[in-house]
């Protein structure tokens, strides 16, 4: 069994909301709330939801790019959150990002050289040199690119190029595990399967783990090994890919799954079609967050939280009535 790399407990980050000439606080969007979760080593966690249930958040807490609000987040058993300076830089070495727009997360200014290779020279792994540029050269080269691309700039690159200049910086510095924020959305589908096997190989040959958010299902079930499932800043259901999109036990789930279209058009799914709009996160509802549109609610979704409890086999649900 692989060892646990990742632990996260009751994570929260809430955002401020300040209004007035005064800029008083007057309430909070609360991004992630209470989430909990674990990844191991060589594995990869899918991350899936809507759009602004707090998957990008969550991944950018993690690496503390954003500072949280409240819980725990172990890197091999380290406290991320509690790190000083000279330690979060030794465990920036470990746990990289991959961003979404490969467009605008690469400097216009630098070279593909400088691009992968400032990281190296920031954490005095290399000189500048010849064995910096050649350091660089090999680890572009796993990312499909070549010798050639070394003093090229962002823009003389189409987007599935520029996404794996973005994965060869993360992976200079021999990371251990990698937050990947929907790399390939950006991407037209045929460069989308070129990069996502560019991943997998990564994580076979380098033992990497992944964070992998996406909105995409199909690609998440191609490349994760489990899955969990945002609604409204919060964890609802966390399960192997298998268990989880053969036999989902919360009703969010299931309405996000059988949106999936079929490419065998005699196979009919029946379409759950959600009602009402998504609370706002400033202000999310009472009790359980989707009993605003679960057809499945009570009077006891709209009053108590649901625990995220594990149902057997690692397979977590935060709902009063998943069996």
């Amino acid at each position: 069994m692989s060892e646990v790399i990742l632990e996260v407990n009751n994570l929260k980050k809430y955002f401020p909301i300040h209004q007035g000439f005064l800029r008083r606080k007057v309430g909070d969007v609360k991004a992630v709330d209470d989430v909990s979760l674990f990844i191991k080593e060589g594995e990869t966690l899918g991350i899936v939801g809507e759009s602004g249930c707090g998957k990008s958040t969550l991944g950018r807490t993690l690496l503390r790019l954003y500072e949280a609000t409240d819980g725990e987040v172990y890197y091999k058993g380290k406290n991320v959150l509690n790190a000083h300076k000279d330690e979060m830089k030794e465990l920036r070495r470990e746990m990289q990002i991959v961003f979404q727009d490969p467009y605008s997360s690469l400097n216009p200014r630098m070279t593909v050289s400088r691009i992968v290779g400032e990281s190296l020279v920031e954490h005095e792994l290399f000189h500048k040199g010849k064995e910096l540029d050649d350091y660089v050269v090999d680890i572009i080269t796993k990312c499909g690119l070549a010798k050639y691309h070394l003093n090229r700039y962002p823009h003389e690159f189409s987007g599935g190029q520029r996404q794996r200049i973005g994965i060869a910086r993360a992976l200079a510095l021999n990371p251990s595990f990698i937050v990947a924020d929907e790399p390939v959305s950006a991407l037209d589908v045929s460069i989308q399967s070129q990069v996502i096997n560019l991943l997998t190989d990564l994580q076979r040959d380098l033992n990497l783990s992944y964070m992998f958010i996406s909105h995409d299902l199909g690609v998440v079930r191609y490349i994760s090994h489990r899955v969990g499932v945002m609604y409204l800043g919060s964890m609802v259901e966390l399960a192997g890919k298998n268990a989880l999109f053969d036999s989902p036990k919360h009703p969010y789930t299931q309405a996000l799954l059988s949106a999936i279209p079929k490419p065998d058009p005699t196979v009919k799914r029946d379409r759950i079609i959600l009602e009402g709009d998504i609370p706002s996160p400033a202000n999310p509802p009472l009790g359980c967050k989707f009993h605003t549109r679960c057809m499945y609610a009570k009077d006891i979704c709209k009053e108590e939280i649901p625990e995220f409890k594990n149902l057997g086999g690692d397979h977590f649900v935060a709902c009063h009535f998943a069996k």
